[in-house]
């Protein structure tokens, strides 16, 4: 028993350690058969009284690629709709953090820190899923507060090892719910259902300059 539970650690440690966010995703999709696996896994996450609160809407192929390119056109107008107020700006130790998480990426993409131009097409690449064959949009019921969207963030981290242990790549994206209301005109969902963030994901493409940065 003891030798089972070291070799669960190893397979444990060594999947949460490789996971990481990945910015730049091969057009290769997964198959039907690794996404119902991935999925089936995360759904094991735990929640308050087992409510379960996530509701993932996960998009592929076409429907993807309209959203890559209908988030994009509306975040050059300026626009965005939100259902969660979000800054982006910290204090103290998380404002260091913060710095050093834009120096790594910059410095492995090449661009300095007062290339504007460069930094914007870079943060431009987020609303494109960079590159990403599959998306999982998360909303969370405007019923619900605080605490459920506690248990969505563990859902969220489920997922994501999951989709470490079956030899994908993921990147957790705030900024794609820039455009709420867009997607769920898009999705076909009702406005009760409020967009947290989503989360991209497929196989690492290992030519793109900032998936050497490990943030």
């Amino acid at each position: 028993m003891k030798e089972q539970h070291i070799k669960i650690k190893q397979v444990f440690e060594q999947v949460v350690m490789s996971r990481r966010s990945v910015r730049g995703f091969k057009s290769e999709p997964l198959s039907d058969k690794q996404l119902k696996s991935i999925f089936t896994l995360a759904q094991h996450s735990p929640s308050n009284c087992n409510t379960q609160p996530w509701h993932v809407h996960l998009v592929s192929g076409k429907v993807c690629d309209k959203l890559r390119q209908r988030i994009g056109e509306a975040m050059a107008t300026g626009h965005m709709s939100l259902d969660f107020p979000y800054s982006g700006k910290y204090e103290g130790i998380y404002k260091e953090r913060q710095y050093d998480a834009a120096l790594q990426l910059y410095s492995a993409m090449g661009i300095e820190r007062d290339d504007k131009i460069k930094r914007g097409e870079a943060f431009a690449r987020n609303f494109t899923f960079f590159g990403a064959p599959h998306v999982a949009f998360i909303f969370i019921p405007a019923c619900f507060g605080i605490r459920e969207a506690a248990d969505i963030g563990m859902y969220a981290q489920s997922l994501m090892l999951s989709i470490t242990a079956h030899g994908a790549a993921s990147c957790p994206q705030t900024s794609l719910s820039f455009q709420c209301d867009l997607v769920r005109k898009e999705l076909g969902i009702d406005d009760d259902m409020k967009l947290l963030f989503a989360i991209s994901f497929g196989f690492e493409d290992e030519s793109v300059a900032a998936n050497t940065a490990r943030v």
